[in-house]
């Protein structure tokens, strides 16, 4: 998610980082920005599967509100964002930005409870590789959009998938969300300084999922385990990659940095398959290697143009 707290995306390849309060570069500094980058993938998607973990008590309603809810927080604690000051159409782009933020990270999260993560993640990147295609007039993205859809393809019921059609449905609105989430991000990124945009628009997603966490899973969102848990997810899908990725794009050419993030399905996938015991048929990885190589193809088209 597929991160919800993760810098924000201009394209696939390129973000918007702003400078970060936690005082890790010592530590971090030690570690080859490759490997930081794998670290915040691997990360992410361990998140996403101890989250999943977390369906059978909360629901994927539940288990979601926790995960922004503690991610707005964290985001507030760290960076303490301006509220006050800005123009109108600022304030309606962040409503707008943490809309799209609420209903990506349902849709995904729903679409974990009925599909793979490694085919949830897949199907979730065609979003972005859909918005950096957009942008581009280059007659070689044609076949980029023929290899991601294919990939949609293999995945889909009718040849055969045994995946739930409305898991897939789910995953792919997600992928539109992000895709929104990109196109928003940039104009409150213009509107907004740093990252008090991003921190101001994870409030809005928390105001619109945590009540209907308590609705969906009442009482136990605030069981004390529940909600050590849900601190742990935030952390690592949010707090623990998000400093990764920042000390990376310092040593790291943003395409490359683009390129080390387009594995993160082949990771969702032995994510699944190692922590949720997750089963990958060959259709699935014939789907993650077609969607792979467009978004790669897509993120070193856009630095030549």
């Amino acid at each position: 998610m597929s991160d919800v707290t993760k810098p924000m995306l201009m394209n696939i390849g390129k973000r918007v980082v702003a400078p970060t309060g936690l005082k890790v570069r010592g530590l971090l500094g030690s570690i080859p920005p490759t490997g930081l980058v794998m670290l915040s993938v691997s990360s992410t998607q361990i998140g996403a599967a101890l989250a999943k973990g977390l369906f059978t008590a909360l629901g994927s309603t539940g288990t979601v509100s926790l995960r922004v809810g503690f991610a707005a927080l964290i985001l507030f604690l760290i960076w303490r964002p301006r509220v006050r000051g800005y123009t109108r159409t600022a304030y309606m782009n962040c409503i707008l930005f943490g809309l799209a933020l609420a209903t990506m990270n349902l849709c995904f999260y729903a679409a974990l409870a009925r599909i793979p993560l490694g085919i949830a993640v897949t199907l979730e990147f065609v979003g972005p590789l859909g918005v950096a295609i957009m942008g581009s007039r280059r007659l070689l993205d044609v076949l980029w959009v023929i290899l991601a859809a294919s990939g949609i393809l293999c995945l889909a019921p009718w040849t055969g998938a045994t995946f739930d059609g409305l898991g897939m449905v789910l995953a792919l609105m997600a992928g539109v969300c992000w895709g929104a989430y990109i196109i928003l991000s940039s104009r409150v990124g213009r509107s907004i300084p740093g990252i008090s945009g991003l921190a101001l628009a994870m409030g809005v997603a928390a105001l619109v999922l945590i009540p209907i966490g308590i609705t969906s899973a009442g009482a136990k969102l605030v069981e004390p385990k529940f909600l050590l848990i849900g601190v742990g997810i935030s952390l690592l899908s949010s707090v623990i990659p998000y400093s990764l990725e920042i000390e990376a794009l310092r040593r790291l050419p943003t395409h490359v940095f683009g390129l080390l993030m387009s594995t993160e399905p082949a990771v969702a996938a032995l994510v699944g398959f190692i922590v949720l015991g997750e089963a990958v048929e060959l259709r699935s990885v014939i789907a993650i290697v077609l969607i792979t190589v467009a978004t790669i193809g897509t993120i070193k088209g856009s630095r030549t143009t």
